[in-house]
């Protein structure tokens, strides 16, 4: 078995005509484009492209089979030049019972499914060409589904404030919306890690996944794991969510949670940091608030300590969150050092130092090493990296 990066939440912003898929996706973010990235410059051995079930999407997969530019695998999945390709599909849950919004992400084995899959979403939702779209069925409904078709289910970005789980309330346990045995891992999110998320006991029976939710080219793999597995392939990551036959998750790299959009509580108006939710805030006096992931987990947990086993969490600051590290000099990177993954894990320090100046050398080694100033995000907006 081998170690194998993958980011399972990439969106595609438009088809290959240009029609819209992932509205506020970027335009350059096709299926074509994203498989090219995140193969070549990111240095991804499997994605997740999460709106494959819009029908345009679909015909540009096989297209891509037909010319030979990507193929079927064997063990699940689509193959290209190497990196895997699982298909999936984003979709909203707000019915009677849940009261949403939440989101979830389904993975199928294949395109067949995949096909299938988007047939049965085109009766149950308004527009079955757009990504994250409301469906209008019930949360078990819906997995009960998936797993007909040989797929896994997976709760997305469950902390965040707006469309997840546990967010802004909607639910205290994902027992209220889901069937717990048919759930295969959870999505942390950009603004949590596996420590905070440890803290509610009823998640500790699942793996923990770190993705991306790319809205652009260069957001794919600012989360990632590391998966030992056989080979990259649907099969194998399934298995390796269950942690059968050596395969495992070996690493989760996320971002410190004080980058994400959502960790820190904040004022809803002028997005200052609120020590305490529904004071008024000290810069604008308003006393509407976004509560913060670190505050709702708080709210929530149920246990000083998570279950052992669990792989280590490696705090990461992607490169372009690196003060002053430009796309001339990232591209500089790259060509000398092929792929981010390899900038971020591989290349020694004295290697670097040819190619870039210190001042920028020394961010990349603190961010390597964990040791970066940061603060916190919140209300919809990154944290920073203090230079």
């Amino acid at each position: 078995m081998a170690r194998y990066f993958a980011d399972l939440h990439i969106h595609i912003g438009r088809t290959r005509s240009g029609r819209p898929v992932k509205i506020t996706g970027a335009k350059s973010l096709t299926f074509s484009n994203i498989i090219s990235h995140a193969r070549n410059e990111k240095g991804l051995d499997m994605i997740g492209i999460i709106d494959c079930h819009s029908p345009e999407v679909i015909v540009e997969m096989e297209s891509l089979i037909a010319s030979g530019e990507m193929a079927v695998q064997a063990g699940g999945g689509l193959l290209y030049g190497g990196m895997a390709v699982i298909p999936g599909s984003e979709l909203e849950i707000y019915d009677e019972q849940c009261k949403g919004p939440i989101h979830v992400l389904c993975f199928m084995p294949g395109i067949e499914e995949m096909k299938e899959f988007s047939v049965w979403l085109s009766e149950r939702m308004k527009n079955i060409n757009l990504s994250s779209q409301r469906i209008y069925t019930s949360g078990r409904s819906l997995q009960e589904k998936v797993k007909q078709l040989g797929g896994l289910f997976i709760p997305a970005h469950v902390f965040t404030p707006f469309k997840s789980l546990y967010g802004r309330g909607v639910s205290q346990s994902l027992k209220e919306v889901f069937d717990p045995d048919l759930i295969d891992g959870i999505e942390l999110g950009l603004s949590s890690d596996t420590n905070m998320a440890d803290g509610l006991t009823e998640l500790h029976r699942y793996p923990f996944l770190t993705n991306s939710d790319a809205h652009s080219l260069a957001k794919i793999a600012r989360e990632y794991q590391a998966i030992e597995m056989n080979e990259p392939s649907f099969m194998e990551f399934s298995l390796a969510l269950k942690g059968e036959g050596g395969r495992r998750i070996l690493a989760n790299y996320g971002l410190d949670p004080l980058l994400g959009k959502y960790h820190g509580t904040v004022c809803a108006e002028c997005l200052a940091p609120l020590a305490v939710e529904g004071e008024p805030c000290g810069e604008c006096g308003s006393r509407k608030t976004v509560k913060g992931v670190a505050d709702r987990i708080s709210e929530l947990s149920t246990a000083k300590n998570g279950p052992g086993g669990r792989p280590p969490y490696v705090h990461q600051v992607p490169l372009e969150f690196i003060p002053g590290l430009g796309p001339k000099l990232l591209q500089k990177l790259l060509w000398h050092f092929g792929t981010e993954m390899a900038i971020l894990h591989e290349v020694p320090r004295e290697a670097m130092e040819k190619v870039i100046p210190e001042k920028l050398l020394k961010l990349i080694i603190l961010a390597r090493e964990g040791k970066l100033l940061l603060k916190a995000g919140g209300g919809g907006k990154y944290g920073k990296v203090e230079s």
